[in-house]
């Protein structure tokens, strides 16, 4: 069974911090590609980050860039999101993604569309 599950989410203030978490379990970890994305009520889901299955290559939305920092830790089939500098705007359920990527590549995967696993989500809310 294909599991992936979120946690860190919650309420923060504008310019603080939250990191959330990801654990995977059911597919070869290592194998894929992991990915961040975001939706907010009204509006489409978003790519937030993307980090490939070998290299440690990432991809950020310039809306995030120089204030998230995606990262993964295979041996524990956990991949992060450390979010600073929050803004109202960031406010979203974040969820975490996983891409077949046997070999690695040059592709950022920022189309949900490529995706092949979905956790159910994480609220995050940032007050201003």
């Amino acid at each position: 069974e294909v599991q992936l599950v979120e946690s860190g989410g919650g309420l923060v203030q504008a310019g603080g911090s939250l990191r959330l978490s990801c654990a995977a379990s059911g597919f070869t970890f290592d194998e894929y590609a992991l990915g961040w994305f975001r939706q907010a009520p009204g509006k489409e889901r978003e790519g937030v980050s993307s980090i490939h299955s070998t290299g440690g290559r990432t991809n950020y939305a310039d809306s995030t860039k120089g204030r998230f920092t995606i990262s993964r830790d295979n041996a524990k089939n956990t991949v992060y999101l450390q979010m600073n500098s929050l803004k109202p705007e960031d406010t979203a359920v974040y969820y975490c993604a996983a891409k077949y990527e046997a070999v690695d590549t040059t592709e950022f995967y920022t189309d949900a569309d490529e995706y092949d696993y979905w956790g159910q989500g994480t609220q995050v809310t940032v007050s201003s």
